[in-house]
């Protein structure tokens, strides 16, 4: 596998966890990890930085 798709894939992975966490944000959806609940605002930071990763991924991959 070459940087390129590379680059190319970790985007596409990325921006599926951002949406995922986002929709747990907007459905109210538990996240429980271990006995302890996790709160919301966690996912907030989750799609945040997610998305900042798959905006990277892309970029990156549109570079070369």
């Amino acid at each position: 596998m070459n940087q390129k798709t590379y680059n190319l894939y970790a985007g596409v992975i990325f921006a599926v966890i951002a949406v995922v966490q986002l929709m747990r944000v907007m459905q109210g959806w538990p996240a429980v990890v271990n006995d302890v609940p996790i709160p919301v605002w966690v996912s907030w930071i989750a799609v945040l930085l997610a998305g900042f990763m798959a905006y990277r991924g892309f970029q990156l991959h549109s570079k070369r």
